[in-house]
């Protein structure tokens, strides 16, 4: 009895206690993990706008948001870093894993979280702006890592793209209270730093192994969220329960679609689709295929900083596939056509940009196709002028007939199927064989077969 009584108490206390622990960290709100991987565009914020939804409508404590990434497009970039900044729950930016980056635009997204980490062996910086297309007013730009040559350091609008960029992330290193010059350095010098010198320069606040290493370093600290700067929220996430959230087929979708490759190769897929149908009317199915196709690839094509005089090269292409098209003009106009698209191609999207180029063998193999399709029809144009006339005035003289009726000096010939009114210096009667001598509008001169007599002289 006495043995038995020690192992009763520690139970009974085991179902006391333990009942506690569970349900207080039950009772932590969830920690949400995002990532970022590739370079972001329209998609990539999409995903984090939903996502940052999901996180306050679940009431999570903390969102963490992995980066790996080269840099991106300066709309999407400032679209995540709203919603960060209005975000009611804290985001903790941590480049990982090991050996990842968060350059460019990923730079600014990391000044902006109220946490910033990173993993041992990964750098970020080299937020220099650069322009995308032709450069006028009001294009759309992209921290791109790279630094300003000298030339384009005296150029206006390049001072003003150093300057807004700077301007920009100073605030928001002063938001979160980082070092404002290394961030200001980066935008003007495209400097970069490696996660132990960017924890000692105090851009970053921790260096994590991996998340779960970040969530027990980020327990019991408190931040401060939304527009007021009275509301914060203490972290306890050394038990938290961690929830990845993945994006939803609606930004799988617009992942898809704005893969600058993939938008080539449905723009011509609508454009051939369409052809063919407009050619061959009836087949319906390559209509509605082209039709699909053609809308994907604007929607997707609106999403980019396109540059016009490579989309006005394009389309001036696609105009003379159709002209070669319905007008042979026995290669001229295909050629040409294939010349101005492929040079439309290479300038549609600027190729420095992280992730948003078109591969030049992408551009190789379209153009290619066109080339095959422009000869194929130039060939049909060429093989069908060297047939025999089957139709026209050309193929009626000398054509035969009979006579169906006939009274006087005219009467009526079956030619071919066809019912023509005749004139015959001769009298005919029904059923006798005529020759079209000539035509006189929509009146033929015909003579019997047997007064007509072959180039010696005798009868046919």
């Amino acid at each position: 009895m006495n043995r038995t009584a020690p192992c009763f108490c520690a139970l009974l206390l085991t179902a006391i206690f333990a009942p506690v622990g569970a349900a207080e960290t039950a009772s932590a709100p969830p920690v949400f993990v995002l990532r970022i991987d590739g370079a972001i565009g329209p998609a990539t914020a999409e995903y984090m706008s939903r996502s940052l939804e999901h996180a306050a409508r679940d009431r999570g404590q903390l969102v963490v948001l992995e980066i790996d990434t080269p840099g991106g497009l300066d709309t999407s970039m400032r679209s995540i870093i709203k919603n960060i900044v209005a975000s009611p729950v804290p985001v903790a930016a941590y480049v990982a894993p090991q050996g990842a980056r968060a350059a460019s635009a990923g730079t600014y997204i990391l000044y902006a979280a109220h946490v910033a980490a990173m993993a041992p062996a990964t750098n970020l910086g080299a937020a220099t702006p650069i322009a995308i297309g032709l450069p006028s007013p009001g294009r759309e730009l992209d921290p791109a890592g790279r630094a300003a040559s000298a030339a384009s350091e005296h150029d206006t609008s390049s001072a003003k793209r150093i300057n807004d960029a700077s301007a920009y992330i100073r605030s928001l290193a002063q938001l979160r209270g980082r070092d404002v010059a290394w961030a200001e350095q980066a935008v003007r010098d495209s400097v970069s730093l490696s996660a132990s010198d960017a924890l000692d320069r105090k851009v970053i606040d921790v260096i994590a192994v991996d998340t779960r290493d970040l969530l027990r370093q980020l327990d019991g600290r408190v931040l401060k969220v939304g527009d007021s700067r009275a509301a914060s929220v203490k972290l306890a996430t050394a038990q938290a329960v961690v929830v990845t959230l993945e994006p939803d087929w609606r930004s799988r979708l617009l992942s898809v679609i704005s893969d600058p490759s993939l938008v080539l190769i449905l723009m011509m897929l609508g454009v051939y689709g369409l052809l063919f149908e407009f050619m061959n009317p009836g087949f319906v199915a390559p209509g509605v295929i082209g039709g699909v196709a053609l809308l994907l690839a604007l929607w997707g094509l609106q999403m980019f900083p396109v540059n016009f005089a490579g989309l006005a090269l394009i389309l001036l292409g696609i105009a003379f596939f159709v002209a070669e098209a319905f007008l042979p003009s026995y290669g001229a106009l295909g050629i040409g056509g294939v010349a101005a698209f492929a040079f439309g191609a290479l300038l549609l999207i600027d190729s420095e940009l992280p992730g948003f180029g078109i591969p030049r063998s992408l551009i190789a193999i379209v153009t290619l196709v066109s080339a095959v399709l422009v000869f194929a029809i130039a060939a049909m144009a060429a093989k069908a002028r060297r047939r025999p006339v089957v139709s026209g005035t050309r193929r009626m003289i000398g054509a035969l007939g009979e006579v169906i009726e006939f009274a006087g000096a005219e009467g009526w010939v079956a030619v071919d199927g066809e019912r023509w009114r005749v004139r015959a210096a001769q009298p005919l009667h029904a059923g006798q064989r005529v020759r079209i001598t000539r035509i006189d509008g929509l009146t033929l001169d015909v003579s019997p077969i047997t007064q007509v007599t072959n180039s010696e002289g005798g009868p046919q």
